[in-house]
């Protein structure tokens, strides 16, 4: 209900649009179409579809009692798949990716690899109008979409986002570095996995951006262990079964992990051999 009275009807794209919001880039704020957002709220219509339909079929009682409180009519549902399947995503037939949000390519792509050290962080170097101007992204943003999402999308697909979205991440959140690591590693690009898992790692002991003394950040921690498992091991829930896909880092012996899986606790450990 909150997304179907979020997004207006565009006469312009003859589409669904969302306009004036901040996805997951911080560094972007009041855009209109962010790719992530009008995706996750797509999503989120039909989950919620399924799930009715689910709970109507199975638990008949509690959708009659669920319905009645909140002054459910399955029209509603109807509404909100005609919203979902014309839903607008920004596209760059140029780039061949989907585009962050409307105006990405109005701004100048220069990439972090461009960026002198002296204005690293930037977001302690420049002004936000500045920040807000610039292409750079705070964390995986259209890359956190496809981390979710990844079996609707083709291995090139990944590959060709990923290559233009991560020179343009200037990665100031912990957040950001282990979503990378992940997507790196379903690649094969071991080395960007490896090196993105350390930035996770080392955020805090190294204190990469310059903000240790406000505290330590526990994201940082779960996506060194996200890095690994779902990196490293390849780890993925595929037609209700756990399945692997391993690598195990160049200078690496081994590593190990728990991982508890439909009520039983598993042991996995990957070495050289």
């Amino acid at each position: 209900r909150f997304w179907a009275q979020r997004v207006n009807w565009s006469e312009h794209q003859q589409k669904y649009v969302m306009l004036g919001v901040t996805g997951p880039n911080e560094f972007e704020n009041n855009v209109n179409n962010n790719w992530y957002t009008n995706k996750i709220a797509a999503w989120c219509m039909d989950y919620c579809r399924e799930a009715i339909a689910y709970v109507k079929e199975f638990h008949s009682a509690d959708f009659t009692r669920i319905a009645d409180v909140s002054k459910f009519t399955i029209s509603e549902t109807k509404k909100w798949q005609e919203i979902s399947e014309n839903m607008y995503y920004p596209y760059s037939e140029e780039h061949g990716v989907f585009l962050q949000q409307d105006g990405l390519l109005d701004k100048e792509l220069i990439p972090v690899t461009d960026l002198p050290a002296s204005q690293r962080p930037i977001v302690e170097h420049w002004s936000w109008d500045r920040i807000l101007r610039s292409c750079y992204i705070k964390q995986a943003d259209t890359l956190q979409g496809f981390y979710f999402f990844e079996d609707e999308y083709t291995d090139e697909q990944h590959k060709k986002h990923y290559d233009f979205y991560e020179p343009l991440t200037v990665h100031e959140s912990s957040l950001s570095p282990c979503v990378h690591s992940i997507l790196a590693a379903k690649l094969g690009d071991e080395k960007r996995a490896y090196e993105f898992y350390l930035r996770t790692a080392r955020l805090d002991l190294d204190d990469y951006n310059n903000d240790t003394r406000d505290g330590l950040h526990i994201t940082s921690m779960a996506g060194t262990w996200m890095s690994i498992v779902k990196g490293f091991a390849g780890m993925r829930v595929k037609d209700n079964e756990l399945t692997f896909k391993p690598f195990l880092p160049e200078n690496w012996e081994s590593f190990s992990f728990k991982i508890r899986f439909r009520g039983v606790v598993k042991r996995v450990t990957v070495n050289k051999q």
